[in-house]
C-alpha cells in the first residue's frame, strides 16, 4: 500500500520546511510514504526548499493556476504514481500531521472513501468571528447540496481513496473544499469526518485577502454550487416564487375587477403578468438547467472510466522517477 501526501504550494518557501519536517515517512498500514508538492508558479524558493527536504515529487506549473487546479493536477500525479490513498494538506503547517494516521484509518478499514479533518473551529483563536461564521455557513451549504454531514466542509485537511480521487472533478477556480464533498455525496460515496488538531498561525491565510474579499468569493462559490449541483431545485424555487407571486396578484386584481373596484388597479394586472411570465421561463430554465447536470453526471462518468481503465499505459509509469510538469 503507498500513501502520497501532497502539498499545494504558492510561494511558501518561508513555511514550507516546518510543514515537512512534521510529515511522517511511516503510517500505520502503508508500505510506502511519499510526499509531493504542486508549485503554483511560485517566485521564490519553494521547489529548492523541497528538495532540501526530502520532498520526492514535484508538480510545477509555469504560472498561478490556483488552488483548485493545484489540487485537481497533484490528484492526477499522485493516481499516476501509483498512489492508494492520497493525504492532502496545506503548506504553511496549519493542520497536525500527527493526525494522519486518524485521517487514514477509515479508509484503510473501507469505512470511508472519503475521510476530511474537522478543525475545533470554535477555539482557534486566529479566526475572525467573520470567518467562523463563513466557515458554519459553507459547511451548511455543503449539507444541504450533498446530503452528508461533514462538520467542517472548508478544511483542506482530508484523505482520500485511489477510487474516490479518480471520480472528482472541480470547476471552482477559487478553491475545491466544498466542491468535492458535494459530489462525493451525489456520486454516493462514502464520506466522513474525524476530529483533528490545529497548530499555530504562521502567515495569514492566501484565501482570504480581506473580510470583504472573502465574503463575496464564499457568496459566489456557494450560488454557484447550487447552481451546478441543484440547479432544479435553484432555478425551481426562484420560478416557482415568482409565479406564486404573480398568481397571488393576479387573483387579487380579478377579485377587484369582479366586485366593481378594478378601475385604477391596472398596475397590478401588468406586474402580475411580468411575474407570471418570469416565473414560467424560470421554471423552463429550471428543467433545462436539469438536463444539462444529467449530462453532465453522464461525461464525469465516462471520464472515471476513461481515467481507471488507462493506468497500465507504459507512458505514464515512466514518470514515477522523474518529476511531473
Amino acid at each position: 500500500m503507498k500513501l502520497i501526501i501532497q502539498i499545494p504550494c504558492y510561494n511558501e518557501a518561508g513555511t514550507l520546511a516546518i510543514a515537512l519536517a512534521a510529515l511522517p515517512r511511516q503510517v500505520p498500514g502503508f508500505d510506502v510514504v511519499e510526499w509531493l508538492i504542486i508549485d503554483d508558479g511560485s517566485v521564490d524558493e519553494t521547489v529548492k526548499v523541497a528538495r532540501e527536504n526530502g520532498v520526492d515529487h514535484v508538480v510545477r506549473h509555469t504560472s498561478n493556476q490556483g488552488l483548485a487546479r493545484g489540487f485537481m493536477n497533484g490528484l492526477d500525479a499522485c493516481l499516476r504514481l501509483g498512489a492508494d490513498v492520497i493525504v492532502n494538506t496545506d503548506a504553511d503547517n496549519q493542520y497536525n500531521a500527527d493526525d494522519i494516521p486518524a485521517l487514514t484509518l477509515p479508509i484503510l478499514e473501507h469505512r470511508a472513501d472519503i475521510v476530511v479533518g474537522a478543525r475545533p473551529i470554535e477555539t482557534i483563536e486566529h479566526f475572525s468571528l467573520v470567518k467562523k461564521l463563513l466557515q458554519k455557513l459553507g459547511s451548511w451549504v455543503v449539507r444541504v447540496a450533498s446530503n452528508t454531514d461533514i462538520p467542517d466542509a472548508p478544511s483542506g485537511f482530508r484523505a482520500m481513496s485511489r477510487n474516490a480521487a479518480q471520480r472528482l472533478m472541480v470547476f471552482n477556480d477559487y478553491t475545491y473544499t466544498l466542491e468535492t464533498i458535494i459530489q462525493a455525496g451525489q456520486k454516493n460515496m462514502a464520506i466522513t469526518s474525524v476530529p483533528i488538531r490545529v497548530n499555530g498561525d504562521l502567515r495569514p491565510s492566501r484565501l482570504v485577502k480581506s473580510i470583504p474579499s472573502y465574503i463575496k468569493r464564499s457568496i459566489v462559490t456557494i450560488v454557484r454550487i447550487f447552481i451546478i449541483y441543484r440547479p432544479f431545485k435553484f432555478f425551481g424555487t426562484i420560478g416557482a416564487v415568482l409565479f406564486t407571486a404573480g398568481f397571488v396578484i393576479g387573483a387579487r386584481f380579478m377579485w377587484l375587477y369582479l366586485h366593481g373596484l378594478g378601475e385604477g388597479h391596472v398596475q397590478s394586472l401588468i406586474l402580475a403578468s411580468t411575474l407570471l411570465a418570469i416565473g414560467f421561463q424560470t421554471l423552463l430554465v429550471a428543467f433545462l438547467a436539469d438536463l444539462l447536470a444529467a449530462n453532465r453526471k453522464l461525461m464525469e462518468d465516462v471520464r472515471f472510466r476513461l481515467k481507471s481503465g488507462g493506468e497500465a499505459d507504459s507512458s505514464l509509469e515512466q514518470a514515477l522517477d522523474k518529476d511531473i510538469v
